[in-house]
């Protein structure tokens, strides 16, 4: 295999939780040397079982240091290793940093190449800067919690921490700008995102609708929200995602399903018309997708070039032959767990692919090698140990 296109750099992780170790995930996947640097007593819990599938996923193609950073010696250490990295990321209260000393324009003296990322939830400034910031308070002010769910039912959260994925991922691409820019300009500089940031720019077109409209969008359930007919259709057997956006493709839906009689009909004819009856359209659908099974439409469907797919468990995801033709599933090996498989990549190199190198390091597994490596004799990692400070 090809060197990992991110092998030259070394980056120091200071995150905790989802968002954070999510960004930096994005950078030791594709060969990036990463530190991680944790208190040794832990993060109260907060990361979850560090044995348990989610803190494996997130956390693996890392070294792990222990650092007491409320120690002077503590901070001296991290400082040694910000002098010869490239990249910091940390997902702190914005005021913890500046309590402990290591926000951006304290560590920036110490190496002006370096890039320095943080992740909050609302912001480094204004008027929530304090706030603990979680990924389903991000949800709810973001909007995004008005429109999922069925109409009328309230407020519902999306099934996974899309505001803490999404920030994580933003963060990244901050990151990799920031190291594109610095080829030329040979200065780091400070990243942001937050995960309010995050969530509303996730919106998308549900947001212009009100930026550009001021259009308020409601819930619409499994019903997409402008494209129509588009949602879940009950089968013989379950149910199964139809997507006929646009006239050719609601014309080549209803021959395919028998119901060419729908484009000749006033009520349906148009995409103006079947938004307008958007309920009976859908109620005569239903009709024609319950007299077969889902593997029949979804056969019929996709042959006539009308995207439809069926409606997994998580199970039913994982056994597609098409996910496992992606390699999406990835083996690691971990040194007390054995074999385990983890979630890869969503993008490929042809190249220089990610690649799952080690599995997620045990708290302070590498303290003594790090340590070392920055210059430490054995009768001061000794003293480090005895006096608390790693």
């Amino acid at each position: 295999m090809s060197k990992l296109p991110l092998s030259r750099f070394k980056v120091i992780d200071l995150t905790r939780v989802r968002a954070g170790p999510t960004c930096v995930r994005q950078l030791s996947d594709w060969g990036a040397e990463v530190i991680k640097v944790e208190a040794s007593e832990g993060d109260g819990g907060l990361g979850g079982d560090r044995h348990g599938s989610d803190f494996q996923n997130l956390h693996r193609n890392k070294r792990s240091i222990t650092l007491n950073l409320k120690k002077p010696e503590g901070l001296q250490v991290l400082k040694a290793l910000v002098k010869d990295a490239d990249v910091l990321v940390e997902n702190y209260r914005p005021d913890v940093k500046f309590r402990l000393g290591i926000d951006y324009e304290s560590l920036k003296p110490v190496n002006p190449r370096l890039v320095y990322a943080s992740i909050s939830g609302f912001g480094q400034t204004g008027p929530y800067r304090d706030r603990p910031g979680v990924d389903q308070i991000a949800q709810g002010m973001g909007g995004l919690m008005s429109i999922t769910g069925l109409p009328g039912q309230g407020p519902v959260r999306v099934g996974i921490p899309i505001a803490d994925l999404s920030a994580g991922i933003f963060a990244a691409m901050g990151i990799l700008i920031a190291l594109i820019e610095r080829e030329e300009s040979g200065e780091g500089q400070f990243v942001e995102s937050s995960l309010l940031s995050a969530q509303i720019a996730m919106l998308d077109f549900q947001a212009s609708r009100w930026t550009m409209d001021k259009d308020v969008p409601d819930q619409a359930g499994n019903n997409h929200p402008t494209s129509i007919p588009s949602g879940v259709f009950r089968t013989s057997d379950g149910h199964i995602n139809i997507a006929s956006a646009g006239q050719e493709l609601f014309a080549r839906m209803c021959n395919a399903m028998g119901c060419a009689s729908l484009l000749n009909d006033p009520d349906y004819a148009t995409g103006k018309a079947r938004r307008k009856n958007r309920d009976r359209l859908n109620a005569i659908l239903v009709e024609v997708t319950a007299t077969k099974s889902s593997a029949e439409w979804i056969d019929i469907l996709n042959r006539a070039g009308v995207p439809c797919g069926p409606i997994y468990k998580m199970n039913e995801v994982f056994a597609d032959p098409q996910v496992r033709h992606l390699g999406i599933v990835q083996p690691v090996e971990h040194p007390s767990l054995g074999h385990i498989d983890l979630i890869g990549q969503a993008v490929t190199l042809s190249r220089t692919p990610s690649q799952l190198r080690s599995a997620t390091p045990e708290r302070g597994e590498h303290t003594d090698e790090i340590l070392r490596g920055l210059g430490y004799d054995a009768d001061t990692v000794a003293r480090f140990h005895r006096d608390g400070v790693v």
